[in-house]
């Protein structure tokens, strides 16, 4: 095999204090947060699609991108040369799994069967460079909103035929994620929404995504596909109005249509904060429903309103993220999957690197200040006693509906006016910014 990154070595962990841009300063993977390795922790993955598909262009200008190792040809030759190529920067980057949509490893061909064909044709590479190198794969998706044909959406398209098509497709995308062995499978509704709703029965159309999804679980069990099968949230772009919103809408859906055993989300930074949300609220949501699945690491640019997918920097941002991940005990099967691209003047192959190096090295710090949260106990505390009230006989009879509106209009004419407290926001973010 060819060696693509031959001026790279394998990214080491040098400190704090190391000035050597290919090295990780915080992200140590075996030292050890809360008795469990930062990799355990972490579960980092790397997107097929940023990493080696990703041309770096943007509305106003062609690509950047400088892939030497790419002949822009659609052929399995440069299919499998591209392969190869991202499984030696997992190699050197020290990421132990990836994530694809199943057009980015493999072309379509020039009907359903040729491109079946080229898709399970590639799955065999990747299970060979799998077995090979240790990697392994998160989760696969299927890529239902490039071609033409899913123009106006794919389980949610007006035409019988597309929905055929999409049902097709992500039943091979579903084989090829098994094969690999994948803990998961993603459904991303890239263009499952409306532009107008003139033109749009959205309850028809969201009867036939549910329908679509039953088929799709139906199909799992019946393959013997243990992994986990993820929604993920995305409010609008490119449609005006896309049916999985928010963390708090997809779970409605899958309530109402009684999926929400089949399913957990996966939550992407970016996404909620088009949908007008903090990553953390986000992220809250999914957890209080025992739906947080995995995470897409990335945030988008403040002043920006459309998905710039960056390379997640904001440490505060990420010690957020982790705080929620330490008190859950962790992600698996999911992960964190940098979905996310370099930007279009990060154009070198070394760029690569760097942009990783970032994301990592800032949520492993965020992951260490998390852990100082817990141990600190301070902000556990604080957040006990503001509700400590229900923890009184008083407060578990209203939890456990053993009270009516009578009996607690009783206690309240004896109790007498309750005494606010504070909430002490401001002294919280102190302890916060004391301890990062």
């Amino acid at each position: 095999m060819s060696e693509y990154f031959k001026d790279i070595p394998v990214i080491a962990y040098g400190g704090a204090d190391s000035r050597d841009p290919l090295t990780f300063k915080w992200y140590d993977a075996d030292a050890e947060v809360e008795g469990k390795p930062m990799r355990e922790h972490l579960r980092f993955a790397s997107s097929y699609w940023h990493t080696m598909r990703n041309e770096l262009t943007d509305p106003f200008g062609v690509g950047t991108a400088l892939t030497p190792w790419d002949d822009g040809s659609n052929t399995l030759e440069n299919a499998e040369r591209r392969a190869e190529v991202f499984f030696e920067f997992l190699q050197k980057i020290g990421i132990d799994y990836y994530c694809f949509h199943d057009r980015d490893i493999a072309p379509e061909g020039e009907t359903i069967d040729d491109t079946n064909a080229n898709l399970k044709h590639m799955s065999l590479v990747l299970e060979r460079l799998q077995q090979s190198s240790g990697k392994r794969l998160l989760w696969g998706t299927a890529c239902l909103f490039v071609h033409p044909r899913y123009v106006h959406g794919a389980a949610t398209s007006p035409s019988v035929d597309v929905f055929a098509h999409a049902a097709a497709q992500v039943r091979r995308a579903i084989d090829a994620t098994h094969r690999l062995g994948g803990s998961g499978y993603v459904f991303w509704g890239g263009r499952e929404g409306y532009d107008t709703l003139l033109n749009t029965d959205m309850a028809r159309e969201l009867d036939h995504l549910a329908v679509f999804l039953r088929m799709a679980v139906d199909y799992k069990h019946r393959i013997g596909f243990e992994g986990v099968f993820y929604l993920e949230p995305k409010p609008r772009e490119p449609t005006t109005h896309q049916y999985d919103f928010d963390a708090a809408t997809c779970l409605n859906f899958l309530r109402e249509h009684h999926l929400l055993d089949d399913f957990a989300l996966n939550i992407e930074t970016n996404h909620a904060t088009l949908a007008g949300h903090s990553m953390e609220h986000e992220l809250e949501v999914a957890a209080a429903a025992g739906a947080l699945g995995s995470i897409d690491a990335n945030m988008g640019h403040p002043n920006l309103g459309w998905d710039t997918d960056h390379f997640p920097t904001d440490l505060s941002l990420a010690t957020a993220v982790m705080r929620i991940v330490l008190r859950m005990g962790g992600l698996a099967p999911g992960g964190l999957n940098f979905d996310a691209k370099r930007r279009r003047g990060s154009f070198e192959p070394v760029d690569l690197f760097h942009s990783h190096i970032a994301g990592m090295d800032t949520l492993a710090r965020g992951l260490r200040i998390a852990a100082a949260i817990r141990a600190d106990g301070r902000v556990g505390t604080m957040l006990r006693e503001r509700y400590e009230s229900w923890d009184t006989d008083l407060g578990r009879a209203i939890a456990g509906g053993d009270c009516t509106l009578e009996s607690l209009e009783d206690h309240a004419r004896q109790a007498g006016e309750p005494t606010p407290h504070s909430g002490r926001e401001e002294l919280l973010h102190s302890i916060l910014n004391d301890l990062m």
